[in-house]
């Protein structure tokens, strides 16, 4: 099994590189479902909120909007780039109520019952023990807080997801992954199986089933660029890159994809 730190480093480098790409026009999920876990909060004005893997502000930056100038958002991540987007795009919009750092999720620093919320969109399952990850964060939540943490569904990025890996293991077979870390809890039941064992005992979660559009198949080759597909990518050799993008190119023009499944689950609970 990966050690926690092979995992952490596995990471933040795959997401430094994907920084280039990160909020190219052809990303759009990460706003979307960002937005979405943000709506699902209710956050009130002068609310304290912390953001872990918040990446490029996706989630972070609709939560300073709602909580105002009264309100405090920080947001952490390990990859640093991504936290120099963030930070960017928060003084593009004027929103000086939002903090990011590099932080750890499995050790936050911040003390009891810190904030009235705390968020984790698409990152709770990138460390090996994922109930660590989520006593930490019900560690920093305030009783009558709310924890939203949001994860990747069934079938993500399908059919053109299996044709990348397919093609990755054509030229790299040491770097095919048949299985993804989201895959642990990509099901209603399992999500809630490592809350409960994280000391989260009662939530509500709910399955969204959602696609991700495909514009072009270079515009799918963006999409691996610019999310965690990178760290494989990066990789691999110029001309094992060429296979594998001229594969995944063809797959979604001779098979005409338009879309691809993105289904996400959302888990919200209140600490009593």
């Amino acid at each position: 099994m990966i050690s926690l730190n092979e995992a952490q480093a596995k990471a933040a480098a795959a997401y430094n590189a994907a920084s280039d790409l990160f909020d190219h026009p052809a990303n759009t999920f990460w706003n979307r479902f960002g937005q979405s876990t943000i709506d699902r909060l209710d956050l009130k004005p002068g609310s304290s909120v912390l953001d872990v893997c918040c990446g490029t502000g996706a989630s972070a930056l609709p939560a300073a909007a709602q909580v105002g100038l009264s309100g405090q958002v920080i947001g952490i991540d390990l990859a640093e780039k991504l936290l120099e987007l963030a930070r960017t795009k928060a003084g593009n919009n004027n929103l000086n109520n939002v903090e990011f750092r590099v932080g750890d999720m499995l050790a936050t620093g911040f003390p009891d019952a810190s904030f009235d919320a705390v968020v984790c969109v698409f990152g709770i399952f990138f460390v090996p023990d994922i109930p660590a990850a989520v006593r930490e964060l019900w560690r920093v939540l305030r009783p009558g807080g709310k924890l939203a943490i949001t994860t990747w569904g069934p079938d993500f990025f399908e059919p053109a997801n299996t044709a990348f890996w397919n093609a990755v293991r054509d030229v790299r077979p040491d770097l095919y992954k048949g299985f993804n870390p989201w895959d642990r809890i990509s099901e209603p039941s399992t999500l809630n199986e490592v809350l409960v064992e994280g000391g989260v005992l009662k939530s509500s979660i709910a399955a969204e089933s959602a696609v991700h559009a495909i514009a072009s198949p270079d515009d799918w080759w963006t999409t691996l660029l610019g999310s965690g597909y990178r760290g494989t990518i990066d990789q691999m050799d110029s001309d094992a890159i060429d296979y594998v993008r001229q594969a995944s190119l063809a797959f979604v023009a001779d098979a005409r994809i338009q879309d691809v499944q993105a289904n996400v689950i959302y888990a919200v609970a209140e600490k009593p």
